[in-house]
């Protein structure tokens, strides 16, 4: 991000500068691999610019602290926090949530059709992040045993116990993907 991509917001009166969180900073980055500009304040988070700009619900808001995953997200294939991360830190990367998972048909990606299979969730809460989080573990090569996927998907909390569920639907669908993931 350039020096040029900050913006002074309408100097207070006096003549005094305006304080630094009201100045706006726009970014470009690719979201769901599309490309997209913002102009956003620079303390405003992933997780608030995503549902209330973006209009991508599927992302949750659950602890706002980062200790849930609630809010996953890739960022330039790696999981991300989306209540931890700033928009401003997006700039000229690649950002993919839970509805840029599915193919562009809507051909469900074989996370979330394993997800489906093994009953993987049941208030359905956590399971948007649960899915992007999943798609990570797979890529990054976790996905190889049970212990495995648990101890990589430990940072996305369930609150209706499905754990055994989603343990089986991350496997099924590394083995549904196969060793070129």
């Amino acid at each position: 991000m350039s020096d040029s991509a900050s913006t002074d917001a309408t100097p207070t009166g006096g003549g005094a500068p305006a304080p630094s969180w009201s100045r706006t900073m726009s970014v470009s980055f690719r979201l769901n691999g599309k490309e997209r500009a913002a102009t956003v304040a620079p303390r405003v988070t992933l997780l608030d610019w995503l549902r209330e700009e973006a209009g991508l619900t599927g992302i949750k808001k659950g602890c706002n602290e980062g200790a849930c995953g609630t809010c996953t997200v890739l960022v330039d294939g790696k999981r991300m926090n989306g209540c931890l991360t700033l928009v401003v830190q997006c700039d000229g990367r690649d950002v993919t949530t839970v509805e840029g998972i599915a193919g562009e048909d809507g051909t469900l990606h074989p996370v979330q059709r394993a997800f489906i299979d093994h009953d993987a969730f049941q208030c359905g809460y956590c399971t948007p992040g649960q899915i992007v989080s999943a798609v990570a573990c797979i890529a990054e090569g976790h996905a190889t045993d049970e212990a495995t996927v648990r101890e990589w998907m430990s940072g996305n909390l369930c609150r209706c116990s499905c754990y055994p569920q989603i343990t089986e639907a991350v496997l099924d669908a590394a083995a549904r993907m196969g060793p070129h993931t």
